[in-house]
């Protein structure tokens, strides 16, 4: 079957009125909006999640330090550990 360049098959002539022209909208910028706006969404929700966890939560307790380092770093010091 030879279709002449303005003539398309008669399948796609069913399909011309059911996708309608999309003038004024071009994909590539609509995917970069929605990308765009999802991660300006989660740039924000984030900082605000941090906020709420500064303002709510308790600060960080320091680790302990264990009873063997603390007698190395009083001998390196050059004080008795207690008890000796």
């Amino acid at each position: 079957m030879d279709f002449d360049e303005d003539q398309s098959p008669p399948s796609f002539d069913r399909m011309k009125n059911v996708v309608p022209d999309a003038k004024g909208f071009n994909p590539g910028l609509i995917v970069l909006l929605v990308v765009g706006g999802l991660v300006l969404a989660f740039l924000v929700g984030t900082y605000a999640l941090y906020m709420y966890a500064q303002k709510t939560l308790p600060p960080k307790r320091k680790k302990s330090v264990s009873k063997k380092k603390m007698k190395r770093e009083k001998l390196k010091q050059g004080v008795s550990a207690p008890g000796e």
